[in-house]
């Protein structure tokens, strides 16, 4: 995750698919999942401060706590307990993005709070052991740490680099209606989708790389896959369903899919021009929806192409 100066993004996390493989003793849901990041983000800034506090501002700060309840606040007191250092800082959190909205909003603000404590408490803690400090703090927020394209497997902890995908960009529309993860997965009945990606559909560094030859060729791929989340969240949310078919009638739209546990769906375009065209028509339709277009971070092209 890019930084300038004492600013950090906290970028929209967006699952192109989301399996459910099963459940675990300790209750957790074995997942497996390909998950890009937008260039749509919340702000972490860090000011000095002898004391640590939490300041929220933006479109969606409202509601949200200030206090150790917020993601940010328990990030910043696990890293100081786990090196010592003094909990110190005035913490800035712009509220971009939707809340409860299936983008990791929460989990991509602690994440950036530990990389901007780490470098300005310069603590010295490398990559691997602050994702697994991470992972303290919720299934989302290791992968949170990075702005590349990432398979995920397990609770959401165990990562695999995507080696490549074609150039493309994403539509994100959330009807400004939150949907509580915990509400979605307690709807989730067995049986669960057999896991099978992770060895042959994706990019991966030890996977074939059609997919990432073309965005056609991509898109053939995701409809071989889903999210095993939509059902639940569109009969606690009906309205995904009006967001989904809104979506995919707009023009040069590849791939309508709703992202996380929702309410926020996505659109698959070749390029971001076509992205921003189909977010200004869909929003002279829906005036009251959260709708942004943004092309995917961190795409890494294979080596040769």
């Amino acid at each position: 995750m890019a930084n300038s100066g004492k600013s950090w993004p906290a970028r929209a996390k967006i699952n192109l698919f989301l399996h459910v493989t099963g459940r675990r003793p300790d209750g957790y849901h074995s997942l497996e999942s390909l998950v890009v990041f937008a260039d749509l983000a919340d702000l972490i800034e860090i000011e000095s401060s002898d004391e640590l506090s939490l300041t929220i501002r933006g479109p969606f700060a409202a509601g949200l706590p200030a206090d150790q309840g917020n993601l940010v606040l328990q990030a910043a007191l696990l890293l100081a307990e786990a090196t010592g250092s003094v909990p110190r800082g005035r913490i800035i959190l712009t509220k971009n993005l939707p809340v409860a909205a299936g983008i990791g909003g929460g989990s991509a603000d602690a994440a950036a709070t530990l990389l901007a404590l780490r470098s300005l408490w310069q603590v010295a803690m490398d990559d691997a052991a602050l994702h697994d400090l991470a992972a303290e703090l919720g299934a989302d927020v290791p992968v949170c740490l990075g702005s590349r394209p990432a398979m995920i497997s397990g609770i959401g902890h165990d990562l695999m680099g995507v080696e490549a995908l074609p150039p493309c960009a994403l539509l994100l529309v959330n009807p400004n209606q939150a949907v509580r993860t915990a509400d979605v997965f307690a709807q989730l009945q067995p049986p669960y989708a057999t896991p099978h990606c992770l060895d042959r559909a994706w990019p991966t560094k030890s996977a074939p790389e059609s997919a990432a030859s073309s965005v056609a060729t991509l898109t053939e791929v995701l409809n071989r896959t889903r999210n095993d989340l939509e059902p639940a969240a569109r009969t606690l949310a009906p309205v995904i369903g009006e967001v989904l078919a809104d979506i995919s009638a707009l023009r040069h739209c590849r791939l309508a899919r709703m992202s996380g546990s929702g309410a926020t769906c996505f659109g698959l375009f070749d390029d971001l021009s076509a992205a921003r065209a189909a977010s200004g028509e869909l929003a002279g339709q829906r005036p009251d929806w959260w709708i942004g277009s943004s092309s995917i971070q961190g795409r890494v092209r294979s080596r040769g192409r």
